[in-house]
């Protein structure tokens, strides 16, 4: 007879979530049947009502490249419940920081537009940026490779204007209506929490393998400018074609640009890593002590303007997200200037609690028709209140206008500006005082005419999804091409699906045969996958050196750190003339020592050291000088930490300074080539060296895809 088992625990427990989960997600309704599955066995995707969807991919538009239309409750449902996912934090951009300054226009644009930002040269008008990673939560690091935000609303007379964009000019899709997919993708692993802001994980690949559309957006998340030095050395983009109207109302299509003063540098994987280690908080760090030693971070505004005609003549249209407009065929014109000052007083009553929103804008601006940009003209304000839990947050001070504004809006939660007396509408014939249209100074949309069969149409000439990746990969330095492929190795061996991996490289193969080869032989992947079929020719576009980052380096210091590595029996003179000279340039300076606290020089002066060696390595410096006793040196020979912080700097190709005594330590690094480094005594070669990458070192210290 055989002895009957008795179930566990566990095992009902197990039994029970199984049939569970082979159940339909909720009863049908008294006399309603589900349709559990199609064809293929997946689910019907429907709204929240059970409405069956035949495209989430398009948001209804007036016509294929008309503006997206508000009866469009598919959208709004999505985006609705997508803003209000997470409370009170930001669902992308929680990490962030920013800072107050100030706006000074210095070429009017008059003949375009009636913003008096735009058209009155020498205004001061009060500022607050705000610079963020998309994908992490409040409490991840500053240092990921990711995109950062780039925001900032100007306090005009005319009302608050938000410039809200990213450091990179383009996005990962062209239609609003598939940002929450991609957000949901690309955040951390809903059956799992994690990983925590990256992209180097199954669910956001999948996404991307199977929308080419992001194939652009692609190559500029895989190259250094998501790797950057310091939040003032990004460039800044509003993204989008926005208009400008003249008081004619004649429209003219504008894209804007930051640039920093303090020119563009990235870090290096390896040296990322280590940052993040070393100083969560190092770009945060960074910014902070650069605004409290009044080296201002600043930023040039830059724009591309261009006519309906000259907008028709483009090979792409300017109206996709996923395209930028090169600087070659519409240079940038320089019309004012950023300066960033002060530091907020309350980071959470002015850094977490302000509210941009793309809609905010003034009279002589405009939008497109750029789907992207007509989700997220609902999508902000919408997630406000959220986040804030007010439909009046735009009375918290951080968000309030500078200049008078009234209206007949009343009450609602946190009302703290209680409005009197009996009128609360308008027209009235009871308040002669209450606000009134005006109608000299309204805002004025452009006269466009739109007209077409609404649907939900992707355009046809969208659908160039590789021609301007490709343009971005061939434009870069050799060394920036390398990189791209390097982290594009690192962030696919994460994925577990091969299936994935294989499909990426079909991808690649249509931006550059070569960069899918190399990419392949970092994955193990034989045969080379097969390139997915392209919906349209893929163009050889003209190259664009602009869109290099190395490229463009600037010759200067202001930003960058200096550390000078001492300790007792230093020489006194060698440390003052290095210090002094990196100040001079415009650079910070950082004396690090063994031991925190005072440290005796060579001769019998007492300084004291800004940095403890082991808890500030040379991953937080952008040149480092080693200024050591012939005693001193010997002994750190036997410091890890100390190895390490030459042999970092030297591996992540940074300029190097030293004197004779401390060479020793060079050699315990294994510090063989001599680019970049020089004698402590040659102050004007070490500064040369400090303010760029020595990229000639890079093949000695890493393989690279």
């Amino acid at each position: 007879m055989t002895e009957k088992k008795t179930a566990t625990p566990n095992e009902i427990s197990r039994s029970a979530d199984k049939m569970a989960l082979s159940e339909p997600p909720h009863t049908a309704p008294s006399g309603g049947e589900w349709h559990q599955s199609g064809e293929d066995g997946a689910q019907p995707l429907t709204t929240n009502q059970g409405l069956k969807i035949a495209d989430n991919q398009n948001s209804l538009k007036a016509h294929p490249r008309g503006p997206t239309l508000l009866e469009d409750f598919i959208l709004r449902e999505k985006i609705f419940h997508f803003d209000h996912e997470r409370i009170p934090e930001r669902i992308v951009h929680a990490r962030g920081t920013g800072a107050h300054g100030v706006f000074e226009l210095t070429d009017s644009l008059e003949p375009f537009t009636t913003a008096k930002i735009l058209t009155e040269v020498g205004e001061s008008i009060p500022v607050f940026a705000r610079f963020s990673t998309v994908t992490g939560g409040a409490g991840s690091v500053d240092t990921p490779r990711d995109v950062r935000g780039f925001a900032v609303k100007f306090y005009t007379k005319q009302g608050n204007w938000d410039l809200v964009g990213n450091n990179i000019p383009v996005f990962f899709i062209q239609d609003a209506i598939k940002f929450p997919d991609l957000i949901h993708a690309v955040k951390m692993e809903p059956d799992r929490a994690f990983p925590q802001a990256a992209t180097a994980h199954d669910t956001f690949w999948d996404y991307i393998s199977v929308t080419p559309e992001s194939m652009h957006m692609v190559m500029w998340i895989m190259s250094d400018r998501t790797l950057p030095r310091s939040l003032a050395m990004m460039e800044g983009f509003g993204i989008h074609s926005f208009r400008l109207l003249n008081s004619e109302g004649k429209s003219t299509f504008v894209k804007f640009h930051w640039r920093p003063k303090f020119g563009l540098q990235s870090t290096i994987w390896d040296e990322t890593m280590k940052i993040t280690g070393a100083d969560p908080d190092f770009h945060r760090r960074d910014f902070f002590e650069a605004i409290e030693a009044g080296q201002f971070p600043e930023w040039d505004l830059a724009v591309q303007l261009f006519t309906q005609e000259e907008a028709d003549a483009l090979p792409f249209d300017h109206l996709d997200p996923t395209k930028l407009i090169p600087e070659e065929l519409i240079p940038l014109r320089v019309i004012g200037r950023m300066t960033l000052n002060r530091w907020p007083d309350n980071f959470f009553a002015e850094t977490e609690q302000i509210a941009f929103c793309p809609s905010n804008i003034l009279p002589g601006m405009d939008f497109s028709n750029d789907p992207l940009l007509q989700g997220r003209l609902f999508s902000y304000l919408d997630t406000q209140l959220s986040r804030l839990g007010s439909p009046n947050f735009h009375q918290l001070p951080i968000n309030a206008p500078k200049c008078p504004f009234a209206n007949q809006q009343r009450d609602g939660h946190m009302q703290m500006a209680p409005q009197a007396g009996r009128v609360a509408y308008e027209p009235n014939t009871l308040a002669p005082d209450a606000p009134r249209e005006d109608p000299a100074q309204e805002f004025v949309s452009a006269k466009i005419e739109e007209s077409g069969v609404k649907g939900r149409i992707r355009p046809e000439s969208f659908a160039d999804h590789y021609s301007q990746a490709r343009l971005f990969f061939l434009s870069q330095t050799a060394y920036e091409q390398a990189h791209i492929a390097s982290a594009l190795v690192f962030e696919l061996s994460k994925v577990a699906q091969t299936s994935v991996r294989e499909a990426m490289v079909g991808h690649l193969r249509h931006i550059d045969e070569n960069l899918a080869v190399r990419v392949a032989h970092g994955l193990a992947l034989t045969p080379l996958p097969p390139a997915p079929p392209a919906s349209v020719p893929i163009k050889d576009l003209p190259l664009s050196p602009a869109l290099q980052l190395i490229g463009k380096a600037k010759d200067t210091l202001l930003g960058r750190v200096i550390g000078i590595l001492i300790d007792n029996g230093s020489d006194a003179a060698t440390v003052a003339k290095l210090k002094q000279a990196a100040l001079d340039a415009g650079a910070r300076v950082k004396l690090i020592a063994p031991r925190i606290g005072a440290v005796k020089l060579s001769d019998g002066s007492v300084i004291a050291a800004d940095g403890q060696l082991a808890g500030t390595p040379s991953v937080l410096f952008d040149a480092v000088a080693l200024v050591l006793s012939a005693e001193s040196a010997k002994l750190l020979c036997k410091e890890s930490v100390a190895v390490d912080f030459v042999r970092d700097a030297y591996s992540h190709l940074k300029g190097i300074a030293i004197n004779k005594e401390s060479e020793l330590l060079l050699e315990k690094a294994d510090a063989t080539s001599t680019l970049g480094i020089t004698s402590a005594n040659n102050v004007e070669q070490f500064l040369k060296f400090a303010k760029t990458r020595q990229w000639e070192r890079e093949s000695s210290h890493r393989t690279l895809a």
